[in-house]
């Protein structure tokens, strides 16, 4: 006989950390048939959360993608490295939409792989993250999905 769980259906999450990445100049490669693609490389960085904290390293990037005049496709890849020696590997797609009234959605998707005993647990989290534009990069809230 086959036990049955049962869960509430509901969404709860809990901070996973704030990180900010410094990008260096973009790399502007123009018009392509699926629309306008600039690169921008990150040069560094800092994340912190209640499980985890370190730096971003300077060998990752955003391949963006503007669809339009309002609407940008992210494209990210960047190794995180703990204050601990473990290293981190995410990658996320999200966008960035600009309103009308000048205000922006940006959100994405951060999906983590790591060998490390330790933050194995994020090998199978899923994360948001909730952007914003800042002085000479990007910072984001990072939520895990419980």
């Amino acid at each position: 006989m086959k036990k049955e769980i049962t869960e509430e259906l509901g969404l709860n999450y809990e901070l996973l950390c704030e990180l900010t990445s410094t990008l260096d100049k973009p790399l502007q490669i123009g018009q392509t048939p699926f629309g306008e693609r600039t690169i921008y490389p990150v040069s560094g960085g800092t994340f912190e959360g209640p499980k985890l904290k370190g730096k971003v390293l300077a060998n990752g990037g955003d391949w963006v993608l503007r669809l339009n005049s309002t609407t940008s496709k992210l494209d990210v890849r960047v190794v995180l490295e703990t204050d601990d020696g473990e290293l981190i590997y995410s990658y996320y797609e999200g966008f960035i939409h600009m309103n009308a009234d000048g205000s922006y959605y940006f959100r994405t998707n951060p999906v983590f792989q790591t060998s490390s005993k330790k933050y194995n647990w994020l090998n199978h989290t899923i994360a948001v993250g909730v952007g914003k534009l800042i002085k000479g990069g990007v910072a984001y809230k990072i939520y895990a999905i419980k």
